[in-house]
């Protein structure tokens, strides 16, 4: 911006030249050369600042050289000062010298002489001086001459400024620059029309007038682009939901926009779009009934199933609910969850099922039923119109009766109680039986009656007991009843007597019973008594099944609310491979991790899928933690893909202190990885012959614990994880056990353990139920069985279960009743316990929330783990089978040694022998048919 000027010349003179062009100009010049201390000032006129704070002035002249002059040489100077003096105001001249503030001294860079002078070469300088800050009103410039030959031809006064711009869709108007050479002023843009800001938009005019540094931007608002710096509407048919940089985007399917600047798309009719779906998402509608729905009744359960609907409405969170009605012969149908009819289940519920499978339990027998399967999505409710539904009717079969409502107590004394109830609203057929069930403390006995009455003898006085009864059909039985608790009466001194009368007849009858050592094997399977040289003898039972005594008195028991049975909240696992996508289940349960934030640092062992790699995990906000991670080799199969996604969907599901737990996975980049937390310790079974011989047994019970704490979760499920060994246990720095490798249907190429069945899978045949190798009938009992396998590898630090012996031989011995001894310095409760696991009919097997019970009572009392079995592993494999189990099964293990020294390795040839009269002195044999425990004084 440039400034008018005028001038006071004073003692300089203004002269109109010609220039070496023949161009008038017009000049101020002095040229006293001659005299000595020339002070010659030439002063503009006021000029107004105009909101410039710094000033630049151009001045162009001409300089005589004085040494083309003679006879000056003292006097002539080739410089001139230049000054400049604020004021809010013009003052005239009323401005003394001294108050004039220096710029400058001006020297010439070119000279001319007298030659120049004669062609007219004026040989120009042009010098710019810049000043600031100012901050008056106006200011005056001023020339001093001290003695040169000087022509001014030009003076320009100008500032600078930032011209106006627009950037990022902002418009910033003209600045003038800052007070120094240095400085940036910064300005505020505002955003074109249509548009908002983003961040604030800012940038600086530097003192040479140049916008430097945008900072922050506009946006075009919703419903509008961004076109040539300016914002403009989205046309018919277009949209933009929010404020952004993007263009505007054609209306989602089945959607429409009847205006320009449109920020949403309506649905088209009868389509809909859910609360939470975004607006760039296509509208969708419900969808249609469910096909091919297939039903398979199982007394009063029916398990109903179906596929997906045909138009699933342009969605995929379908999901489906059942409608139930119960149809008498004649009369209208009811609903089947009406107030005061028996309570239907739905497993695993009636509305809400993401899968198309459903269980209906608790039906009444011979009874018809119409069950309508309705498909819904989210935009279902939006609909005014009726779901659309599958109708499948069926017919209930013979079931188990209901339960038994009321009990009541008819008569009760010292040692005997009289219940008397009534049959079950719902018999479904012919009651054949009942069972009575009683228990005090942590133990439970059962009696069974025909009649709707019992006497329940043999109690201890005054003890309250807890009496529970259900009816049983042809078709199974029903639930117990709700609890009723009784106490017998208080023992009298009569009473006492007649006690000790009996305990006296039982001993006789005991002592005349030895004629029958013939029957040992068979007695002592049932009870054996054991002599201590005195008056003491302790009968022990070996029960075949599952011993209750050592449950929690609540485990069996149900919770009753108003005579109801009240369930507890179930969760059941979720087999991925019903799934016809693996990317879909594993999406659905586990969690996705950006590859950038895992760190692979070495490679720790090799899977069947791939690498086994140790690394670290980066977390926001957090340290890194280690994790494991499995990777699918490059190659892979569509079935290998499947099944290693297939194992991360089944870790996401669990979640348990004793079950390896899922970080997540990688799957949108390669390699295709599975994070899992980082086991220090490695596998249970190397771990252990690692350190063999250096845990106390209490140590080696809070291991075995520690899995079963695990199998329960895993059982409680419904999964059943069908290779369950210490190979498969992790072990973590505080020495926590973790059940892990949930691969289903793997193919266990390099496990020399493993034996092919009639499908092609494998089975590790030492680790496996019988029933599940014959007739690959896995179940939760099967992974018991795998359980004690477990168990016994621990108390014997990895060795390997039946050493030696085939595949073929440990089928064929475990088929003829032999069991694996117990290790050596393995307590007889964790024996005992193995032995409970490994019985053939999986029905008698404990379940593991029993196996927990029994593992925290050890671990509450460890007096009870200081009897120790003593057998010697080895010498058993020189026993029979049968004889081997036999001898486990009676704790007669010290006498093995004597027995396989002599060869006597069946009960036949023992009995032979001259041993039997060794075996007569210390052995006392009983049959105990209704106790558990007998305790008997009497003279070996």
């Amino acid at each position: 911006m440039f400034f008018s000027l005028s001038f006071l010349f004073l003692q300089w003179d203004a002269i109109n030249e010609m220039d070496e062009y023949f161009t008038p100009i017009h000049t101020y010049q002095v040229c006293n050369v001659m005299s000595p201390s020339q002070n010659n000032w030439l002063r503009s006129g006021w000029i107004p600042r105009e909101g410039a704070r710094r000033i630049y002035i151009e001045v162009k002249f001409t300089l005589r050289d004085c040494n083309s002059m003679p006879g000056v040489l003292g006097t002539c100077k080739e410089t001139f000062n230049l000054f400049y003096y604020e004021s809010d105001r013009a003052v005239g001249s009323a401005i003394r010298e001294n108050q004039f503030i220096k710029i400058d001294t001006i020297a010439a860079d070119e000279s001319f002489t007298g030659v120049d002078l004669g062609v007219r070469r004026l040989k120009l300088n042009t010098e710019v001086r810049g000043v600031g800050p100012l901050s008056r009103r106006g200011f005056y410039l001023a020339f001093q001459d001290i003695g040169a030959c000087i022509a001014l031809t030009s003076v320009r006064v100008y500032y600078k400024r930032c011209v106006g711009v627009s950037r990022n869709l902002a418009v910033f108007t003209d600045v003038v620059t800052g007070a120094d050479s240095s400085s940036l002023v910064e300005v505020r843009g505002q955003c074109v029309d249509h548009a908002e800001e983003r961040d604030t938009p800012k940038m600086y005019c530097s003192a040479e007038g140049e916008w430097l540094v945008p900072i922050g931007r506009c946006v075009c608002s919703a419903g509008f682009e961004e076109h040539r710096d300016s914002c403009v509407a989205c046309e018919v048919g277009f949209y933009k939901p929010v404020a952004g940089d993007g263009p505007c985007g054609k209306c989602p399917q089945h959607s429409h926009s009847e205006t320009r600047a449109a920020v949403s798309c309506p649905c088209d009719s009868n389509y809909y779009r859910a609360a939470d779906d975004p607006p760039a998402a296509p509208c969708s509608r419900p969808p249609s009934a469910p096909v091919n729905v297939i039903s398979s009744v199982n007394g009063t359960s029916v398990v109903l199933e179906w596929d997906r609907p045909l138009d699933t409405g342009g969605r995929s969170d379908l999901q489906y609910s059942i409608l139930c009605q119960r149809c008498s012969g004649d009369g209208p149908c009811e609903d089947c969850t009406r107030s005061g009819s028996a309570a239907v289940r739905f497993i695993p519920r009636q509305s809400g099922l993401t899968e198309s499978r459903v269980t209906v339990l608790n039906l009444v027998a011979h009874t018809n039923y119409s069950f309508r399967i309705l498909a819904t999505n989210a935009v279902t409710h939006l609909s005014n119109e009726a779901s659309p539904y599958t109708v499948v009717n069926i017919t209930t079969n013979q079931a188990a009766p209901s339960e038994v409502l009321s009990i009541r107590q008819e008569n009760a004394s010292q040692n005997s109680v009289t219940l008397m109830w009534h049959e079950p609203d719902q018999p479904n057929g012919v009651i054949l039986e009942y069972d009575l069930k009683y228990y005090e403390k942590q133990s439970y006995s059962t009696l069974k009656t025909r009649n709707t009455s019992a006497l329940v003898s043999g109690l201890k006085p005054g003890t309250k007991y807890i009496f529970q009864v259900r009816a049983r059909t042809s078709a199974g039985c029903g639930r117990f009843s709700q609890n009723v608790e009784i106490q017998t009466g208080k023992a009298g001194d009569q009473n006492s007597a007649a006690g000790r009368s009996r305990s006296t007849a039982l001993c006789a009858v005991l002592y005349s019973s030895l004629c029958m050592f013939l029957c040992v094997p068979l007695c002592l399977w049932g009870c054996m008594c054991v002599c201590v040289r005195g008056w003491v003898c302790v009968c022990v039972y070996r029960h075949c099944g599952y011993s209750k005594a050592f449950q929690d008195s609540d485990e069996e028991k149900m919770h009753y609310q108003n005579g109801h049975v009240s369930f507890p909240d179930a969760r059941f696992y979720i087999d991925p491979h019903t799934y016809e996508d693996p990317c879909q289940a594993v999406h659905e349960f586990a969690r996705e991790i950006e590859a950038s934030r895992i760190k692979i640092e070495k490679i720790i062992g090799s899977g069947e899928f791939g690498e086994v790699c140790y690394g670290r995990m980066r977390l926001p906000g957090k340290r890194d933690i280690p994790v494991a991670l499995k990777t699918l080799k490059a190659g892979y199969t569509e079935k290998q893909k499947r099944d290693f996604l297939a194992e991360a969907s089944i870790m996401a599901q669990f979640d348990h202190p004793n079950v390896i737990r899922l970080e997540g996975v990688v799957t949108h980049s390669k390699p295709v990885m599975i994070i899992t937390e980082y086991m220090e310790n490695g596998s249970l079974d190397a771990f252990l012959r690692r350190h063999d011989g250096q845990f106390t047994i209490i140590q080696l019970v809070g291991l075995l614990r520690g899995v079963a704490a695990g199998m329960t979760y895993l059982s409680n499920l419904g999964y059943i994880h069908r290779d369950l060994a210490a190979r498969n246990i992790l072990v973590n720095s505080n020495l926590v056990c973790k059940v892990s490798d949930f691969g289903l249907s793997r193919v266990l190429e390099d496990d020399p353990d493993a034996a092919y069945t009639t499908s092609g899978g494998k089975i590790p045949i030492r680790w496996t139920a019988p029933e599940a190798i014959a007739y690959r009938k896995f179940s939760s009992s099967s992974d018991v069985w795998s359980y004690g396998v477990v168990m016994w590898e621990v108390m014997s630090y990895g060795e390997r279960p039946y050493w030696n012996l085939t595949n073929r031989d440990v089928i064929k011995s475990v088929e003829e009743g032999y069991r694996l001894p117990a290790p050596m310095g393995c307590p007889a409760a964790l024996h005992t316990l193995m032995l409970d696991c490994w019985q053939k009919d999986r029905n008698e097997r404990p379940r593991f929330c029993q196996i927990v019970t029994v593992l925290d009572k050890l671990i509450r009392n460890p007096e009870n783990l200081k009897s120790m079995d003593t057998l010697c592993s080895k010498n058993l494999l020189g026993l029979n089978p049968g004889f081997a189990s036999w001898v486990v099964g009676v704790c007669m293990s010290s006498f093995v040694d004597a027995w396989v020294l002599p060869g006597y390795s069946s009960f036949l040839l023992l009995l032979k022998s001259t041993h039997v009269i060794y075996l007569l002195e210390c052995v006392c044999v009983c049959v105990c048919v209704c106790a558990r425990v007998c305790v008997i004084v009497m003279d070996c």
